[in-house]
């Protein structure tokens, strides 16, 4: 390709990764004053990331999100791409045949680890494998093991709220939402009476957001549970409502339940703070119970041990301490914080003699992978306009893409036998799944199944 070619062409883009993230790049990229053609790539066979496999199907406002997605996909700039596993169908030399530069926004679909005896216990999961369950993704086990009737879940942010509140409530209060069968299956025949949450540190240091917390009490079938001398504060934590409206607003809300009578709905969900999980107990391999220390702040928000344990009654223990990025071939990749090494969106490659970051060219990364799985849904909008900026900053020094045509990419994808979903056939998917729901009075009812996905969407690649 000729220099005055490639500067009459659109300058053609590939994010990888079509969730929240990748989405807002490319709509970052399509606001800019740039001529651009972005082909979005997906693993999965629909789009949405994190809203269609990471949200609870009991919070339709938040999948509310996916209508603004909508609107970007279905701009005649972008193409999606999906069912295509990158690393695996296609890689980044790849990719740099067909596109000026390649953007990264892959975001998390692991559970950090958490370092206690006995976490690798039967009946010990991980938050991220329960919700990818419950929220009918194709690359797990179609069941679940839900016959414990007392559950621990050790964390006190959002995820854990979620995790908490699908397991306390029943299979028929969720049956309204998306659900597949085999979840409703699996929560209709769930045995837990009681599910207990537990935080190290106290109510002004709890990660969820208020309108998280408050909808735990919004259940018939829920009543959440506080203790009152759990209700503690020192001068972190009165400084920290001072300066938060959002920390205030969850003291008074978990003060108000902590001060209230027990009432008398089926299922009883028990927040803890000051509680530090110490040791998982097993007995035949299975968790048999939970041992926590207990805490105290001191002074600055902060927690420490006072030497005075406690073994809770448990069958199951769910771990939601955070997410973890998973690494991505060819591009380099920091292990202890789950992100690929980057300056603004820009891949750092290494340092110089100068200790200068050195970048590899018309690369980048967005979301999840640029920052942490920290934060909600809408702060990965900031990482894309950053990311999108630095990228147009670069545009004039590309390498211009050797194959920049549409059907390229397409050419190369058919010629590997890979069966790529495209937007219009999330059009189909997405109707197929409403089809499903109607005759239950219901929005849609979610497919599982990676075929089925694909039939419905691109029946003449199934």
């Amino acid at each position: 390709m000729t220099e005055q070619s490639a500067a009459t062409r659109p300058l053609r883009i590939a994010i990888v990764g079509a969730g929240p993230a990748g989405i807002y790049a490319a709509d970052a990229l399509m606001k800019s004053d740039a001529d651009v053609s972005i082909d979005l790539y997906e693993r999965m066979p629909a789009p949405f990331g994190l809203i269609r496999y990471g949200v609870a199907p009991d919070h339709p406002r938040i999948k509310g999100i996916i209508t603004a997605l909508h609107k970007v996909l279905d701009k005649p700039q972008v193409r999606l791409l999906g069912n295509i596993d990158y690393g695996v169908d296609i890689t980044l030399e790849d990719l740099q045949q067909f596109y000026d530069a390649v953007i990264f926004s892959t975001g998390a679909n692991a559970d950090r680890a958490l370092g206690v005896p006995g976490i690798d216990l039967d009946g010990s999961y991980g938050a991220a494998d329960f919700v990818s369950w419950y929220d009918g993704h194709p690359d797990v086990a179609r069941t679940w093991p839900l016959d414990a009737e007392k559950v621990a879940v050790l964390g006190v942010g959002n995820v854990a709220l979620d995790v908490a509140r699908v397991l306390a409530k029943t299979g028929d209060e969720l049956l309204p939402t998306e659900i597949p069968p085999n979840v409703y299956e699996g929560l209709q025949a769930n045995k837990a009476l009681e599910v207990h949450v537990f935080g190290r540190r106290g109510p002004a240091q709890a990660k969820f957001t208020p309108l998280e917390l408050r909808e735990l009490d919004h259940s018939p079938t829920i009543e959440v549970i506080v203790d009152p001398e759990d209700i503690d504060y020192d001068e972190g934590s009165e400084a920290a409502r001072r300066h938060s409206k959002q920390v205030d607003m969850i003291c008074n809300t978990l003060e108000q339940w902590a001060i209230r009578d027990v009432g008398n709905r089926p299922h009883k969900l028990f927040l803890h703070f000051f509680e530090n999980p110490a040791e998982i107990l097993g007995e035949n391999g299975k968790v048999v119970g939970l041992r926590t220390e207990r805490t105290q702040l001191d002074g600055t928000g902060n927690c420490k041990g006072t030497g005075e344990f406690k073994d809770w009654d448990i069958q199951a223990v769910y771990r939601a301490v955070g997410y973890l990025s998973q690494n991505i071939p060819a591009l380099p990749f920091d292990d202890q914080a789950g992100t690929v090494p980057n300056e603004a969106g820009r891949v750092i490659i290494d340092e110089d003699a100068d200790g200068a970051a050195r970048y590899m060219p018309a690369t980048y990364v967005t979301g999840w992978i640029k920052r942490g799985p920290v934060g909600l849904i809408g702060h990965t909008k900031g990482d894309a306009n950053e990311t999108i900026a630095c990228l147009l900053d670069d545009a004039a020094n590309f390498a211009p893409a050797a194959k920049p045509e549409l059907e390229a990419v397409t050419e190369f994808l058919e010629g590997k036998g890979i069966p790529f979903t495209t937007w219009a056939g999330w059009y189909r998917l997405d109707a197929h799944e409403r089809a499903l729901g109607e005759p239950q009075g219901r929005e849609r009812v979610k497919v599982v199944e990676r075929d089925e996905m694909l039939a419905a969407s691109e029946p003449d690649k199934a």
